[in-house]
């Protein structure tokens, strides 16, 4: 590898509206002792008509580039994790001119959970092989434009959100990528999915179209859970023990903000004590792939995340994929 990254700024934005655990059982049958001994989940963030995805990426982007200090005109990749674009061909360009980030290339990338932790590595390839110097890595969902409100199965896990870190090139003896690993088992696919629709129209005789749309979300909630606290810890066991570090030297371990119980699993599978484990998923529920970067923009912000400071993370979640990598924080304590 040709140089390193710096983790240098973090930024997040949530919707306005809070829907309690109480206030959800108003809809179904449910109650807040049954969701929290069960997701650790009290409340959630729902997008309101006028909060965009577009919205809460900038919002989340724009406190990131304050915190590392960058003029927008320096960025050269705006990089956007999102399975729910306000736009399917992309939301990711509207985002870079919103933020007036002219010189910047900009995509989405969809990894479902896991989309923040394979869009960072994404960035860090460019800034490592020194394509480009600085990059914004955006991980950003409305899933709750996608629940079935009906399903207290599944309606009660999700809520709306977006963070952001801002990363530049580095020497390599300071990088703040120490290694990473990331995976994908399609053959487990069906295990969560937001599908589209089977329906075809007729488009005039003997010729049919598929009609454009989507189907709640679905998922089997005990084989994701079993996939995660299996998959999880095996892929941060190779990843500590390739690059000899200890799970007791782990500043922080922060995991995607899926179900309380799937952290402290795996915090307990490596003997990290429960206090350094990050965990905001009470106040916002599963953001998918913006859990990650909110939990971490907070945890800098709240003082907990102190430059120096190693990292271990982690991304799983639909398609199957997941991933895994060592980081070190290197902005503003």
């Amino acid at each position: 590898m040709d140089g390193g990254i710096a983790l240098i700024g973090s930024g997040s934005a949530t919707p306005t509206q809070i829907l309690t655990n109480a206030q959800l059982g108003q809809r179904v049958e449910t109650s807040d002792s049954w969701i929290v001994s069960r997701t650790g989940i009290a409340e959630r963030r729902i997008s309101a008509p006028e909060e965009s995805l577009v919205m809460l990426s900038h919002k989340a982007a724009s406190s990131a580039l304050e915190m590392a200090g960058w003029a927008p005109s320096s960025i050269d990749l705006v990089l956007l994790a999102t399975s729910t674009p306000d736009d399917l061909f992309g939301s990711a360009p509207q985002v870079q001119a919103n933020l007036g980030a002219t010189k910047a290339v900009a995509f989405d990338l969809t990894a479902a959970c896991s989309g923040f932790l394979f869009a960072l590595i994404t960035a860090a390839q460019y800034l490592r092989n020194g394509t480009m110097r600085r990059a914004l890595v955006i991980g950003a969902d409305q899933l709750t434009k996608w629940v079935d409100w009906d399903d207290r199965r599944s309606c009660v896990l999700f809520g709306d959100g977006a963070g952001a870190v801002a990363l530049e090139s580095s020497d390599f003896q300071d990088d703040g990528l120490i290694d990473f690993k990331l995976k994908s088992d399609g053959n487990r696919g069906d295990c969560l999915n937001l599908n589209q629709f089977g329906e075809s129209l007729q488009l005039i005789d003997g010729i049919s179209h598929q009609k454009g749309g989507f189907r709640p979300i679905e998922m089997n909630g005990q084989e994701v859970y079993k996939f995660a606290v299996r998959e999880v810890p095996a892929l941060l066991g190779e990843l500590l023990k390739a690059n000899k570090i200890s799970s007791k030297s782990l500043d922080w371990l922060l995991l995607h903000q899926a179900n309380q119980r799937i952290l402290d699993a795996v915090a307990d599978r490596f003997d990290i004590p429960h206090e350094k484990v990050l965990s905001n998923l009470a106040n916002y529920g599963n953001t998918s792939a913006a859990t990650i970067p909110l939990m971490l923009d907070e945890a800098v912000r709240d003082g907990r995340v102190k430059k120096g400071d190693l990292l271990a993370t982690s991304g799983f979640g639909a398609g199957l994929s997941w991933g895994a990598a060592l980081l070190r924080w290197q902005g503003p304590s």
